[in-house]
C-alpha cells in the first residue's frame, strides 16, 4: 500500500508568554518526493476541502482530544488548504502556552476530503524549585512572588522573566552587581518536566560614595543634594536614609531638582549630563551637569473674569506679589489648591460657595528680561444648587442617623468645604470605616445643579467584655456590653432583635464585676440628638460599688467592714456655631456617697461615716480632628472643663477651725472646685506618618482655708493612666515609663501638667482591625499645690508602642517606656516599665 505525506507547512514565529506572535498565512505547500506523484496532481492549493478527520503525535502528557478541542477544528467542516482556519488553528494551540511547537500535515486526500495530522512538542512542566544563596524563608518568598509554581510550563521567556526579575529585586534594594544564574534540567522521576535550580549571588550593597554638581553657582551643592530625597551620599550617622543607588529613585529625584530650581526663580533650569563611575573599593560616584539659567521674578499679576470677588479679594488669597521670585508651584497652589482638604486657593474659594462649574487657570502672557506676567482666568458660571442628596451602604444604621450628620442638604450651594465635613461628621460617628466614606458627585450642567450620593460600609460598634481570672484569693468575673449604636425606642419591638434593636445612634453600656468580697455595677445611655432634631445630647448613668474588709494573710472576708459608692450623673450637651460649628457645651451634675463602716483607707481621713459629693460639671470643647476618630491626621481636640461644688461652709454656721471636729463631720459634705484644660493638635508630616501633640493642666482648689484641700478629686500621676481604683474620685493622669500614680505621693496632688509628643503611622486601618505604631516623648508632674508648683520641673520618658483596635473588644495596646527620672522619694531612675491598655480612649 502507497503511503503519502504531502506536507503543509505553515511558517510561525511565536514567542510564548507575552512575546510577539506572528503566522506567515502565505505559506508554501512543499511535498515530499516520497509522495506518489498520481496523489500530488488531485491536490490544488487554496482550494476548499472537508476535513475529514485529525490524528495528533508527539503528545506525552496531554490527550489527543484535548488538543483537539483547543485547535477549534471540527471534523465535517469546510477548510482551506492553506488558509485562515488551518492559522487560527496554530494560533489557539500556541495561544494554551502548553506547546514549544506546531506543525500540520495533510496525511490523507480522499477526493474533496482531507485528514490532518498535528506533529506537537509539549512544553515542560516546572516541578521542583531550588533557590540557593538566600535564606529558606526569603527563597520562599522570592518564589512566590516570581510566581514560580510546581505546574507552571517553562518556557524561555519565563526563564528570562525570572532571572530579570531576581536581579531587579535585588538592585533595587541596593545590591547593584547582583548575578543570576538559572538553570533547568530533566526531572526522570516525572513525564516531560524539569527542575529549576537558582542561585542568587547578591554581592556587597553598591553605597553612593559623593554626589558632585557643575555649573550651579545660584544655589549651592549641599542644597542640590538635599533635594535628591531618595539618592543620598554616604554620610557617617546617617542611618535613617541610606545611600544605595536606585535607578527609578534616582530619576524620579532628578524631577525634584528641577522643581527645587523652580521653586527658587530657575524655571529654565535643567540637568543637561550625568555619569555614574565605580571607585575602587565598589561604591559609586555621581557626578551632574546643570544649566541654572536665568532667575525670574513675578511681573504683572492681572485677573479676569471674576465678578463675584474684586481682585482685592483674590489678591488676599493669592498673597503673590510683584517682583517676588518666580515660584511656578506656590502659584499653582494659591490657585488650583495642594490637595489638602483645607487647602486656601481661588479656586477651593469658588467651590465652597457655590461655583462648582468655576475653573480658574494661572496663565504665563509675557516673559520680558527676567519678569513674568501672569493672567488668573476665572469662568465663574452660574452658581450650582445641590437638588438631591442619598447614602447608601448603611444596613444596620437608620437613615436619620446619617442624614442629621450631613451638611450638604437639598436646595443649598454646592461647597466642597461642606463635603469634607460630612465625611469626618459621619467618620466620627464610629458606626461606618472611616477610610471608606465616598462622596459620589453628579453634576448637571445644563440646569446647574448637582446630586450628592455618599456611600459608606458599615463596621462593628458595639463591644462585649467578658473575663475571668484569680487574684487576691478569689476568682473575679467580669461582664461587659457596649451598644454604640442603640435604638432605645424599638426596645419593645421583638422584630428590632438582630439580635438587639440598632440603628439610631444611641449608646448603652453595661458592667458587672464581682468577687468575693467586692463588686461593682455600673448602667450609662446617651442621646446624641435629643428629640431628633438638634445636636443636643443627653446623658445618664448611675454606678455601684460595694467592698468588703480582706485579709490577705488569712484570705478571710469581714462584711461588718465595709464601704458602699452609690453615685449618678445627668448631663446636657449641645453643639455650638459659635466661635465656630466645632465647639461644644456640656453640663451635667454628678452626685457620690460614700458610705464607710470602719473601713480605713490611706486616701480617706476617716473610717466611718458618709461624705457626700455633688457636684455641677461644665466643659467647653473644640474637636475638629478626624476624620476617622481611630487615627486622626489632621485637626484639633481641646477643652476647658470646671467641676464646682456647693461652698457649704459659707453657710451652716459650723467651724471647720475647731481641732475638735470629727474628719466624718468635716467631710460629710465634700466642697471644692477643679479646673482643666486638655489640647491635642493632629499635624500630618506625610500622607499617613502624623504627629499628635497634647498638652494637659489640672487644679483642685478650695473655698475654705480651713477645710483646705479636697483628700478627694485628686491627681494621681504616672503608669497607664487606666481608672482602675475609682474609690476617691480620683483623677488618674497617664505619664508611661513610671509606675501607676508614683509621680504623686500617696494622697494625690492638686496641681499637674503634662506634655506629649507622639508620631503614629498605620499599619492597618480596615474595618475589622485597626492597627498603628508609635513612638513618644512625655513629661510631666504632679505638685501639692501652687506654692510648690513649677512647670519646667518634669518626670521625662520616652519610648515606642502599639495599638489595636477591633470593633468587638475596644482599643488594646502595649508601650514600652523608659523613665529618665527618679520618683518622689527615689535617688534611681525609674527605667524600662511596660504598660498595658485595655478599653482606653485613643
Amino acid at each position: 500500500m502507497n503511503k503519502f505525506h504531502l506536507t503543509l507547512i505553515l511558517v510561525a514565529i511565536f514567542t510564548v508568554n507575552n512575546y510577539a506572535q506572528e503566522i506567515k498565512t502565505d505559506s508554501i505547500i512543499a511535498i515530499k518526493d516520497s509522495i506518489n506523484p498520481k496523489i500530488q496532481a488531485t491536490f490544488e492549493s487554496g482550494k476548499s476541502y472537508e476535513l475529514g478527520g485529525i490524528s495528533v503525535k508527539g503528545l506525552q502528557k496531554f490527550e489527543e482530544q484535548t488538543v483537539k478541542v483547543y485547535s477549534g477544528l471540527k471534523v465535517g467542516q469546510q477548510i482551506k488548504l492553506p488558509g485562515d482556519k488551518l492559522t487560527s488553528a496554530i494560533k489557539k494551540l500556541y495561544g494554551t502556552k502548553q506547546f514549544s511547537d506546531v506543525e500540520i500535515y495533510v496525511s490523507k486526500l480522499d477526493g474533496d476530503v482531507a485528514y490532518l495530522e498535528f506533529d506537537v512538542t509539549e512544553l515542560p512542566q516546572l516541578n521542583q524549585i531550588t533557590i540557593l544563596g538566600v535564606k529558606k524563608n526569603k527563597a520562599k518568598d522570592l518564589q512566590k512572588d516570581a510566581e514560580l509554581k510546581k505546574g507552571t510550563m517553562v518556557t524561555d521567556n519565563l526563564i528570562v522573566t525570572s532571572k530579570n526579575y531576581f536581579r531587579k529585586k535585588y538592585q533595587e534594594k541596593g545590591y547593584l552587581n547582583t548575578k543570576i544564574t538559572l538553570d533547568t534540567k530533566a526531572d526522570t522521576t516525572e513525564t516531560n518536566a524539569v527542575n529549576m535550580l537558582v542561585r542568587i549571588d547578591k554581592g556587597e550593597k553598591v553605597k553612593i560614595k559623593n554626589i558632585n554638581f557643575e555649573g550651579n553657582k545660584a544655589l549651592s551643592s549641599k542644597k542640590l543634594r538635599k533635594t535628591l530625597k531618595n539618592t543620598k551620599q554616604k554620610l557617617i550617622g546617617r542611618f535613617w536614609k541610606g545611600s544605595k543607588y536606585i535607578e527609578a529613585d534616582f530619576k524620579e529625584d532628578l524631577e525634584s531638582l528641577i522643581t527645587y530650581y523652580s521653586e527658587n526663580g530657575y524655571r529654565d533650569a535643567r540637568v543637561l549630563d550625568y555619569t555614574i563611575s565605580n571607585n575602587e573599593d565598589e561604591s559609586l560616584n555621581i557626578d551632574l551637569v546643570v544649566e541654572e539659567g536665568k532667575k525670574y521674578i513675578f511681573g504683572n499679576i492681572n485677573f479676569l473674569g471674576n465678578s463675584k470677588y474684586s481682585d482685592y479679594q483674590l489678591q488676599r488669597i493669592l498673597r503673590i506679589e510683584k517682583g517676588d521670585t518666580y515660584n511656578g508651584k506656590i502659584l499653582k497652589e494659591r490657585v488650583t489648591g495642594d490637595g489638602t482638604p483645607d487647602s486656601e486657593d481661588i479656586s477651593t474659594v469658588y467651590q465652597n460657595n457655590g461655583y462648582l462649574f468655576s475653573r480658574v487657570i494661572p496663565v504665563e502672557t509675557k516673559v520680558h528680561n527676567d519678569s513674568i506676567d501672569v493672567e488668573i482666568r476665572i469662568f465663574e458660571d452660574e452658581p450650582t444648587k445641590i437638588r438631591k442628596v442619598t447614602v447608601n451602604g448603611n444596613e444596620k444604621t437608620n437613615d436619620h442617623v446619617i442624614y442629621r450628620e450631613i451638611r450638604t442638604k437639598p436646595g443649598y450651594l454646592y461647597s466642597k468645604q461642606d463635603i469634607i465635613r460630612t465625611i469626618r461628621e459621619i467618620g466620627q460617628l464610629g458606626f461606618f470605616d472611616a477610610e471608606a466614606i465616598s462622596p459620589d458627585l453628579k453634576p448637571d450642567y445644563q440646569n446647574k445643579t448637582v446630586d450628592i450620593d455618599y456611600t459608606v460600609a458599615e463596621k462593628g460598634s458595639s463591644q462585649i467584655e467578658l473575663q475571668g481570672g484569680y487574684g487576691g484569693g478569689s476568682f473575679i468575673g467580669t461582664v461587659g456590653l457596649s451598644f454604640n449604636n442603640f435604638s432605645i425606642k424599638n426596645l419593645f419591638n421583638k422584630k428590632a432583635y438582630k439580635p438587639l434593636p440598632m440603628g439610631d445612634g444611641q449608646t448603652l453600656a453595661l458592667r458587672y464585676q464581682k468577687s468575693r468580697y467586692y463588686s461593682t455595677s455600673s448602667f450609662s445611655f446617651t442621646e446624641p440628638w435629643l428629640g431628633g432634631k438638634k445636636p443636643k445630647s443627653f446623658s445618664f448613668s448611675i454606678y455601684n460599688s460595694k467592698q468588703f474588709r480582706y485579709d490577705y494573710y488569712t484570705n478571710d472576708v469581714d462584711k461588718d467592714q465595709r464601704i458602699n459608692i452609690i453615685g449618678a450623673s445627668i448631663g446636657l450637651g449641645q453643639r455650638l456655631n459659635w466661635p465656630d460649628n466645632y465647639f461644644t457645651l456640656s453640663q451635667g451634675i454628678s452626685y457620690k456617697l460614700y458610705d464607710l463602716k470602719d473601713y480605713p483607707i490611706s486616701t480617706f481621713s476617716f473610717s466611718s461615716g458618709q461624705s457626700n459629693n455633688l457636684a455641677y460639671n461644665i466643659t467647653f470643647a473644640r474637636n475638629s480632628s478626624g476624620p476617622n476618630p481611630i487615627f486622626p491626621r489632621n485637626g484639633s481636640e481641646f477643652s476647658l472643663s470646671g467641676k464646682f461644688t456647693f461652698p457649704y461652709s459659707a453657710v451652716n454656721g459650723k467651724d471647720y477651725s475647731d481641732p475638735n471636729m470629727d474628719d466624718s463631720e468635716k467631710y460629710k459634705y465634700l466642697e471644692y472646685y477643679k479646673a482643666g484644660f486638655k489640647g491635642k493638635w493632629y499635624t500630618p508630616i506625610t500622607k499617613d506618618l502624623v504627629l499628635m501633640s497634647n498638652a494637659e493642666f489640672g487644679f483642685l482648689g478650695f473655698y475654705n482655708s480651713d477645710l483646705s484641700d479636697s483628700p478627694f478629686e485628686r491627681y494621681f500621676v504616672g503608669g497607664d493612666g487606666m481608672a482602675n481604683y475609682q474609690l476617691d474620685g480620683r483623677e488618674t493622669i497617664r505619664l508611661r515609663g513610671y509606675e501607676n500614680g508614683q509621680i504623686s505621693d500617696i494622697a494625690g496632688g492638686t496641681v499637674f501638667n503634662k506634655f506629649e509628643l507622639e508620631l503614629r503611622y498605620p499599619i492597618t486601618l480596615k474595618p475589622s482591625a485597626s492597627i498603628y505604631v508609635l513612638g513618644f516623648l512625655e513629661a510631666g508632674n504632679s505638685y501639692n499645690g501652687f506654692d510648690k508648683y513649677n512647670p519646667f520641673e518634669l518626670k521625662r520618658s520616652a519610648g515606642l508602642g502599639l495599638r489595636i483596635f477591633m470593633p468587638a473588644f475596644g482599643l488594646l495596646g502595649i508601650d514600652f517606656a523608659h523613665g529618665f527620672d527618679p520618683i518622689p522619694g527615689e535617688t534611681v531612675k525609674s527605667g524600662w516599665q511596660t504598660h498595658f491598655y485595655i478599653g482606653q480612649q485613643f
